[in-house]
């Protein structure tokens, strides 16, 4: 990719691994400075060794309320600016909703969606008095249908695939874009999670994606002229669809 992101800095959450690393090194490949935001801090140090200085490791717990506030003031210690935000990091939930656990349900929502919120909410200040900005969030095509065997995790996506748009609509006259990819079954830690009856056939079936490939929407979406907003990105496995 051409260096379409030169001097333009960048925070991912969940940057460590997964649809966040894949799309830091895109990110890097492009010549943005990447804050990576991640509670593994053996992971961020290994990562940003291999990535070199465009890489800016920032340990931070999403969970921990103090921890998830200090996200701006961590970004801004090692930055100068923020130009992109990109809301990565979440977890699943699968299977009969009566089989799910009340702490991992909590668990799950304050991750994907306060979290994501609450991110957004404490970059949104800094975008509007440069007048500028990308917000990208990681939903999932989850958010756009309802899956059964997935009820808690679906319920997370169409919360934030809410938030995007609503909150795109509140800040588009400062000139910030917020967008959200929402990606099919993607092959990272989360599947680990996946019913093993699903997750075998969507391995037998193709029916899967890589972490490169939403990497590579997420990086249309913020190439595109400032006059242009992509507001929803869904990726699927061509052997896959709902």
């Amino acid at each position: 990719m051409a260096q379409e992101l030169v001097g333009k800095v960048a925070a991912v959450t969940g940057a460590a691994s997964g649809i966040g690393l894949a799309t830091v090194e895109a990110m890097i490949a492009a010549g943005a400075r990447v804050v990576l935001v991640d509670r593994d801090e053996v992971a961020l140090k290994t990562v940003c060794e291999k990535l070199g200085d465009a890489a800016i490791p920032l340990i931070i717990d999403l969970l921990n309320p103090e921890s998830c506030a200090s996200l701006l003031p961590g970004i801004l210690e090692k930055v100068e600016q923020l130009d992109i935000f990109y809301a990565n990091a979440g977890s699943y939930i699968g299977g009969d909703l009566i089989e799910a656990d009340s702490a991992g349900i909590d668990r799950m929502l304050n991750l994907n969606v306060n979290a994501v919120m609450k991110n957004v909410h404490d970059v949104l200040p800094h975008m509007i008095e440069r007048g500028t900005g990308d917000i990208v969030v990681t939903g999932s095509v989850a958010g756009h249908f309802p899956v059964p065997w997935e009820p808690v995790y679906a319920a997370s996506k169409w919360a934030i695939n809410c938030f995007v748009q609503t909150t795109r609509r509140q800040v588009n006259k400062h000139g910030i874009r917020v967008s959200a990819v929402s990606p099919g079954p993607v092959i990272s830690a989360l599947l680990a999670d996946w019913p093993e009856e699903n997750l075998k056939k969507a391995k037998e079936s193709g029916s899967l994606i890589e972490p490169t490939e939403v990497a590579d929407a997420v990086m249309f979406m913020l190439t595109r002229p400032r006059n242009v907003t992509i507001r929803d990105m869904i990726v699927l496995p061509s052997a896959f669809d709902m």
